[in-house]
């Protein structure tokens, strides 16, 4: 897939973004599977489809909207793409992480990721909700591959704090006060589209990582070079325990993101109203 993307290009879109709505967002939201719920949370001032941004790749997941939302939530002004790309889709790393770039451009400091994920911790059940602290990219691929453009970020990022600790720590608080449990793990990325084997989940499992899932590292990384802080949330949406594993029913993964979703709404809500 043939995907062109630039500085220029970001610039772009943000440009388009800025003639429709001029407001200076505080945030940008990834609404992954089952998540696009958060958008009809927001007071909407802006609906612009991603057809209408000039370059952007367009999202073609089930269950993802493929359009950038603008307005105001807990208290913030924000933008939220409900509709998040893949590379399993055929979008190169680079496509991969075009709303992290369009933010970027768009002068935005904080992004807010959620996703559904397969749960590899036993202490997980299916409807939990996690805060991902770290993550394993067996993806094999790096959306910084290539030449490198220093007006976006440095040759060589230092992911010492992938995911921002002060934020961690407010979700943590906050979910404290929401009584919401809220998990804090490690998320594996692999590339997909297809669920992982009984041996992989056992492999993953070793190699320490508590979640699965075929999104969020992409960007995560992006955010680190593009020097904003990241706070990544994850819904489990089925068990991925290789000693009692069982089908995978998509339809029903969706679901468990659907029902969940609300709660992890309620704690991003609480987290941007308390964010500085």
């Amino acid at each position: 897939m043939h995907e062109e993307l630039s500085y220029e290009t970001y610039q772009g879109i943000a440009e388009k973004i800025k003639s429709v709505w001029p407001e200076q967002a505080y945030a940008v939201l990834l609404l992954g599977t089952g998540l696009g719920g958060l958008a009809e949370r927001m007071s909407v001032q802006a609906r612009i489809p991603y057809q209408e941004l000039p370059g952007m790749p367009i999202a073609t997941a089930e269950s993802h909207a493929g359009d950038l939302v603008c307005g105001t939530l807990g208290g913030k002004s924000v933008i939220g793409f409900s509709g998040r790309l893949h590379c399993y889709e055929g979008h190169s790393a680079a496509a991969v992480i075009a709303p992290v770039r369009v933010a970027q451009a768009l002068g935005i400091e904080h992004l807010i990721m959620g996703s559904a994920v397969g749960g590899l911790n036993t202490a997980y059940q299916v409807g939990d909700v996690a805060i991902i602290n770290d993550h394993i990219n067996l993806m094999g691929v790096n959306p910084l591959v290539g030449p490198n453009d220093e007006r976006m970020g440095p040759r060589w990022p230092d992911m010492f704090e992938t995911y921002s600790m002060k934020h961690l720590q407010l979700a943590q608080a906050q979910a404290e006060r929401l009584h919401i449990n809220l998990h804090s793990g490690v998320y594996a990325a692999v590339l997909g589209p297809n669920l992982e084997t009984r041996a992989e989940y056992a492999m993953l499992q070793k190699l320490g990582a508590d979640m699965v899932g075929m999104s969020t590292v992409p960007e995560a990384i992006a955010a680190v070079h593009a020097r904003m802080k990241t706070l990544a949330f994850a819904i489990i949406t089925d068990l991925c325990l290789p000693e009692s594993l069982e089908p995978a029913d998509v339809q029903k993964i969706i679901a468990a993101a659907n029902k969940a979703e609300p709660v992890l709404s309620d704690l991003i809500i609480a987290c941007l109203e308390q964010m500085e």
